[in-house]
């Protein structure tokens, strides 16, 4: 149990240790936030099919196909109508300054992503819980890594920009910490649900992998593509891919 702990909090600690050293180079270029959130749309990328898409199908059984794709679709979808709904968040937010004109479409665009990370989150912790509870401590472990090593870019990018669009301090860390908190749920709701987890976890997983795969493509790719430094951007992704993948490679 107490490894569970531990395993938790490092997971949902990732994302707070990412937020700080947001908070650290809250002033950076575009070119430099356009470098760094590529890079975690390409350790999402991998995250989101190797962690989360294939273990779905390998868990689906002779409906695998089946389940992942409507999983993938609805997760899609889902992040679709929040995205419809984001221009009435920044209520909920309360930014500190009038949100209106360009502020108001990045703080929505800021939001839409915030909850993205946080809805992926829940089945990514289930997914490490559920290894722990079933006895296989080393792949759960090895998800967790993952996990961590992806929260970290992850808790940096929602820094920046949600400053930069009038949310204070002290809100800004609380969205990016709650974002790990989630995790944190995740990963004990699996452990002790072991059986109900194992259930739902294919869909749960393709689900989450939806979500990430439209926020890259709808949100994150666009943006990293629109400041001048899209050949940067680029091959900033395929390193943050290419380093998740060498993790499940060699870890894995």
């Amino acid at each position: 149990m107490t490894i569970v702990w531990l395993t938790a909090l490092g997971v949902g600690g990732a994302t707070v240790l990412g937020a700080i050293l947001g908070f650290a180079f809250k002033n950076i270029s575009h070119k430099f936030s356009d470098i760094v959130l590529s890079f975690a749309a390409g350790i999402m990328l991998a995250a989101a099919i190797i962690g989360l898409i294939l273990p779905s199908l390998e868990e689906a059984g002779s409906f695998g196909f089946l389940v992942t794709a409507a999983g993938v679709l609805l997760g899609a979808v889902c992040l679709n109508l929040i995205d419809k709904f984001v221009p009435h968040l920044h209520k909920m937010v309360g930014s500190d300054i009038e949100a209106h004109g360009e502020n108001s479409a990045r703080l929505n665009k800021v939001l839409l992503f915030v909850m993205a990370i946080a809805i992926h989150n829940l089945p990514e912790g289930i997914a490490a819980g559920v290894g722990f509870g079933a006895g296989n401590t080393s792949e759960a472990l090895t998800v967790a890594g993952g996990i961590a090593l992806q929260n970290i870019p992850e808790g940096m990018v929602i820094i920046a920009p949600l400053l930069a669009s009038g949310v204070s301090k002290t809100k800004t860390f609380v969205f990016a910490a709650m974002t790990g908190v989630v995790e944190v749920i995740g990963t004990f709701i699996g452990y002790f649900s072991v059986t109900v987890s194992a259930a739902i976890l294919p869909f749960a997983l393709a689900f989450a992998g939806g979500t990430m795969l439209y926020v890259i493509s709808d949100e994150m790719i666009p943006e990293t593509h629109a400041h001048g430094s899209e050949k940067g951007a680029t091959f900033s992704l395929l390193i943050g891919f290419l380093i998740m993948l060498a993790t499940d490679f060699y870890l894995g």
